[in-house]
């Protein structure tokens, strides 16, 4: 549904929430196609980056490829295929710089509050500048806030964790003076974040565990593959990198797809070639045999096996068990074996948080989201002129994320075209007929 009343003037033609990897995309395709637009970029922290400014435990890192993850116009050159929390972080510093995007972020703007005026057809945004409340009035909303809590990490009740006398440490706020050198250390999780700290504090700490209460797939992939080298070595540079990227999306996408189609298959395959960089004679149950198929919840990834190291030097191990109880120095699982670490890391996962929290309504009343349909992956049933960038659960996030934003550049282009001020989603009668309920597919507890 679209409103062609005449709007009000507005501070801003777009504002884009968020200066993270969506946000800085998201900044670049309204420059580019909506090159008479004017729009800025509100931040609530001092710097952009978001996610890899704000994680900084030792071994960050992508999960995704970063030919993929990384922005289509602005491709990764750098051998490795997978890169670290600072490296990402220099690569969206330059993308931005290269091209402006930086100069258009207000830091220190935490948005707390956006209301649709029908009326004047336009948001009004309350926020937070510099611990002042401010107001800015945009046509469209693009809200790359991402999909978790910045400021609170997911509650895990962990029994008797608050008798630990050792140290506690969630990866989401990693203490920048911890020293874990010559330390017994347990992380608990088996999930992205696990596999990602493990190989990389097992190198100083005494030993490592990863305390799981059900095993993961672990998918190593090279981080320099043969083909890339042989099209760098054959192709302008130009073309190589198009090539390189285009088969880091096709070859994960087939994969997908096999997983999804034929699921024992792909079951066996992943663990077979799990099995061929364990430790000789460790055996495959209970540690490393999920009780789901692949891609029902996503995959970890280890690069170039680094995850494996550990476990063959003896610097860490892998147990499975559920947690009884935590005491002053020991924890103990429910088929008695325990564990006796200096310090406990709770890598359990992200506390979800949609569009970074803000109050929305319409009118002055309270909008309910959950309630609501998606329309196309990007806008909220009854929201009117406002895009959420959600990137892909089976592919890397900036794919999905850069998909949102060039179609939200399309709908304010065919608003302006038609000379119509706002787009509304609207369920039509019946229309939830064949609609899911749930657009998170998976069976995992977090994402």
């Amino acid at each position: 549904m679209s409103t062609s009343q005449t709007p009000a003037k507005a501070d801003f033609d777009v504002i884009i929430i968020g200066a993270g990897i969506s946000g800085i995309n998201a900044a670049y395709r309204v420059q580019t196609e909506l090159p008479n637009a004017t729009y800025t970029i509100l931040e609530a922290r001092d710097t952009i980056g978001g996610t890899w400014d704000l994680f900084r435990f030792p071994g960050v890192r992508s999960d995704s490829d970063l030919h993929t993850f990384g922005f289509e116009w602005r491709p990764w050159q750098p051998k490795k295929a997978y890169a670290d929390g600072q490296m990402i972080l220099d690569y969206m510093k330059d993308a931005a710089a290269t091209y402006g995007i930086d100069k258009k972020i207000q830091y220190h703007h935490h948005l707390t509050a956006a209301d649709w005026s029908s009326a004047d057809q336009l948001w009004n945004l309350q926020i937070t500048a510099n611990g002042e409340p401010k107001t800015l009035t945009a046509h469209f909303c693009i809200m790359s806030t991402g999909y978790y809590d910045y400021s609170k990490p997911l509650d895990v009740e962990i029994p008797g964790l608050d008798n630990f006398k050792g140290t506690i440490v969630h990866p989401q706020f990693w203490p920048s003076d911890l020293d874990y050198s010559d330390k017994n250390m347990v992380v608990i999780g088996s999930g992205a974040t696990a596999v990602t700290l493990l190989p990389v504090v097992a190198e100083t700490a005494k030993h490592v565990t990863m305390l799981q209460r059900s095993p993961s797939y672990i998918l190593v992939r090279s981080s320099n593959t043969l083909q890339e080298r042989v099209m760098h070595a054959i192709l302008p540079r130009w073309l190589a990198l198009k090539l390189v990227r285009l088969t880091w999306i096709i070859i994960p996408w087939i994969f997908f797809r096999f997983c999804k189609a034929f699921p024992t298959a792909a079951k066996s395959l992943v663990l077979t070639l799990t099995k061929t960089h364990l430790p000789k004679g460790t055996k495959m149950e209970p540690d490393w045999v999920p009780s789901y198929n692949p891609w029902e919840q996503r995959l970890c990834t280890s690069p170039d096996a680094d995850f494996f190291v550990g476990l063959k030097t003896g610097k860490s191990d892998v147990v499975t068990g559920t947690i009884s109880n935590v005491s002053a120095d020991t924890i103990t699982l429910d088929d008695g074996r325990t564990l006796h670490p200096d310090i406990i890391v709770t890598a359990t996962g992200l506390r979800l948080c949609f569009a970074g929290a803000v109050a929305l309504s319409v009118d002055g009343e309270k909008f309910d989201s959950p309630s609501k349909y998606i329309w196309k992956g990007m806008m909220i049933q009854d929201l009117p002129n406002m895009a959420f960038p959600i990137g892909y659960l089976h592919s890397s996030w900036t794919l999905g994320a850069d998909a949102t934003a060039t179609m939200a550049c399309r709908l304010i282009k065919h608003l302006q075209t038609q000379n119509v001020s706002a787009a509304i989603p609207r369920l039509a009668l019946g229309g939830k007929e064949g609609m899911e309920d749930s657009s998170y597919q998976m069976s995992s507890g977090g994402i």
